[in-house]
């Protein structure tokens, strides 16, 4: 049986231009928030698992608390279009793309200083198989880091945005890997985990919000696994009703009604783990 989530396969096997184009990046303060968890100067190892098309991985190497520590970087990806889109837009020589899962990341024992997953953990199909490699490439006094960036979780706050959500989520059934379930969070509750790793996870949260158009949210949608992997003429019936949602506005927020921007609220959660 593969490791890799079949929707996710399915999902993101295509669009991923797209993806890298509207897909959020990670706030700097965020990736601050995260160096001063790493007690070591460096230089740095890290292993970046589920990178995508390298939104988090180009963040991290050109922040200025990471650009000169980092001394290697693993990238491990599972999706072939993903990894394409990534070598087309990540030239860094201190970057080794190759392909692999959180269960079998190919990485060197005891190599990792930082374990980085941005935006990727909770498509993980075996939690516990995940942290025993987790243990076996991560450094004494390294660092877990699991992060999330996208639209803000507290949707009822934004109603319109909540009605785009269920449009897209209306696709998917009910065993579809969803970050705002939490599910992710059983990796806390293991045994191994507890005994292996320092304290509770710190956890911190930024929102913050982006002027977007009508146009950026549809690419948005369309580039969403349950979404992206439907035939053409559903998706057509997504735009569609997303067009209607937004066309009407309900608690929309302007920041240039004339030039058809509107305000979409971001949020980025980090979860950061040391191991003993």
């Amino acid at each position: 049986m593969s490791s890799v989530h079949p929707e996710s396969q399915a999902g993101f096997a295509k669009n991923t231009e797209l993806y890298n184009q509207v897909r959020s990046g990670y706030p700097a303060e965020a990736l601050s928030l995260l160096r001063k968890a790493v007690s070591k100067q460096g230089p740095l190892d890290v292993v970046e698992i589920g990178v995508g098309t390298g939104i988090f991985t180009r963040g991290l190497l050109a922040h200025p608390d990471w650009a000169t520590v980092i001394r290697t970087l693993r990238a491990v990806e599972p999706n072939e279009g993903m990894r394409e889109t990534f070598q087309n837009h990540t030239t860094d020589p201190r970057v080794v793309l190759a392909d692999g899962t959180f269960e079998d990341t190919g990485a060197e024992s005891g190599s990792a200083d930082l374990i980085a997953i941005a935006t990727a953990f909770h498509w993980c199909l075996d939690i516990p198989a995940a942290l025993t490699e987790f243990l076996r490439i991560l450094k004494p006094d390294g660092v877990l880091c699991l992060i999330w960036t996208g639209q803000e979780s507290d949707l009822d706050a934004t109603p319109w945005l909540k009605q785009v959500v269920s449009i897209a989520e209306a696709r998917e059934n009910s065993a579809s890997p969803n970050a705002r379930t939490e599910k992710w969070r059983d990796l806390f509750s293991l045994p191994a985990y507890t005994e292996s790793f320092s304290e509770t996870p710190e956890e911190q949260v930024f929102r913050w919000g982006i002027p977007v158009k009508v146009e950026d949210v549809l690419n948005k949608v369309l580039t969403a696994s349950r979404v992206s992997a439907l035939p053409e003429q559903e998706k057509e019936v997504v735009v569609r009703d997303v067009r209607g949602v937004l066309a009407k506005g309900e608690g929309m927020v302007w920041v240039d009604e004339q030039d058809g921007k509107f305000e979409l609220p971001q949020m980025c959660r980090v979860v950061i783990s040391k191991r003993k």
